[in-house]
């Protein structure tokens, strides 16, 4: 006789680290694979991890609760997430050109340079800022010349914090057939809610305010239509990108702080902004919630009074490229005891990384730095900036 089993009063999902589940006898087996088919994200019968998992799907259901979607999918990294986002819109050579807004995150880049068009053949178009602005009217032209099959852009672009009237964009994108793609990283939907502005998908790197501790890589897709579900679910399972039980368990912890962390992160950051314009070492700051920022009405009009986000960029004067260079190297070098030189952001402490040795002849100006502001003590972070500054 079989004994029940004993029901555990958990309040949270366990991790479930099974490759494959049982399926009993060849009948279920029979209507798991036959349910598979219509692939839903939180199926019957789950079959194999790399389909769908339980602790995974738990994870996704909280994501989708912070973007108000009708679903969410999560992978092993954000580019994976890209991947799949741009993927799902492709369909042999036959399809119409992608249109891309060129101020995006560099991996994303590299991945068009070396994946999309290199390997894959993608006709792929680019929409340029002018004076770190988008011109709205130029864009509309564009679109109506390429008619893309969809158009993809960050809301606050990387490094250079521009803000995008991301809802004009999805409006002038919907009147030529354009489906819309928006990484949506830098703003998180504490700022900005693409999907209920019509966004076709969002997108992700989980890796950085989501889970906000710097110990989880991640990335997820999300939206609203059952069509473009289908389709994301069917291109992570072939390819394999989904995100293992352990991390998405860490990352079901996590969430539940986000909007605690992300505001006190908002808070640092506007503070911060401030007291880096005010310094007579600093040439320019870029910071979307400053009067100074180009795209500063942009973000009013985007995020309202919920705050401008937890990047800063900064650069320092100099009478020539060495002494830029070496103001930004002494910065470094004194801040270094607790604002680390991580090639990330949304960690829980601040840290920092040069622009110029990372993204090249893009950002050639030496002095620049982009700051991920951290929940720590504002108190503690003023006087580890201003340690930094005391520099000649």
């Amino acid at each position: 006789m079989k004994i029940k089993e004993k029901g555990i009063n958990s309040s949270r999902m366990p991790v479930y680290r099974d490759a494959g589940f049982e399926l009993y006898d060849a009948s279920t087996a029979a209507e798991a694979f036959s349910d598979e088919s219509r692939h839903e994200r939180d199926p019957g019968f789950y079959i194999y991890s790399r389909y769908r998992n339980p602790t995974v799907v738990a994870a996704e259901n909280a994501i989708m609760e912070l973007e108000e979607a009708s679903w969410a999918l999560l992978t092993q990294s954000g580019m994976a997430a890209v991947d799949v986002a741009v993927s799902v819109f492709q369909n042999g050579s036959s399809g119409r050109p992608w249109l891309f807004f060129n101020e995006i995150y560099g991996g994303t880049i590299s991945f068009i340079d070396n994946v999309l068009k290199k390997r894959r053949g993608v006709d792929v178009r680019n929409f340029f800022p002018d004076d770190e602005k988008y011109d709205l009217s130029m864009f509309e032209n564009l679109v109506a010349e390429v008619r893309p099959e969809f158009v993809y852009l960050e809301v606050v672009s990387n490094p250079m914090l521009i803000v995008t009237d991301a809802g004009r964009v999805i409006e002038t994108a919907g009147k030529y057939g354009s489906k819309v793609i928006i990484d949506n990283t830098f703003a998180t939907p504490q700022l900005w809610k693409p999907l209920e502005h019509g966004a076709d998908l969002v997108i992700h790197s989980v890796t950085k305010y989501l889970s906000g501790h710097g110990n989880i890589t991640g990335g997820v897709i999300c939206g609203n239509d059952p069509e473009l579900l289908k389709a994301a679910l069917e291109y992570r399972k072939y390819t394999g990108h989904m995100m293992s039980p352990d991390d998405a368990y860490r990352l079901s912890t996590q969430i539940k702080t986000f909007g605690l962390r992300f505001r006190r992160q908002c808070e640092n950051a506007s503070r911060l902004a401030l007291l880096l314009e005010m310094n007579e070492l600093t040439d320019r700051v870029w910071y979307p919630g400053l009067a100074s920022h180009i795209t500063h009405n942009e973000a009013l009009a985007l995020f309202g009074d919920r705050g401008f986000g937890g990047m800063i960029t900064f650069s320092f004067k100099g009478s020539d490229r060495q002494e830029k260079q070496r103001r930004r190297d002494d910065f470094i070098a004194r801040v270094s005891d607790r604002i680390k030189l991580i090639p990330s952001l949304g960690d829980p402490s601040t840290i920092l990384l040069p622009v110029e040795p990372v993204w090249g002849e893009k950002y050639p100006e030496p002095g620049m730095i982009r700051l991920s502001v951290g929940f720590e003590d504002y108190g503690e972070l003023e006087r580890t900036v201003l340690k930094g500054l005391d520099i000649s």
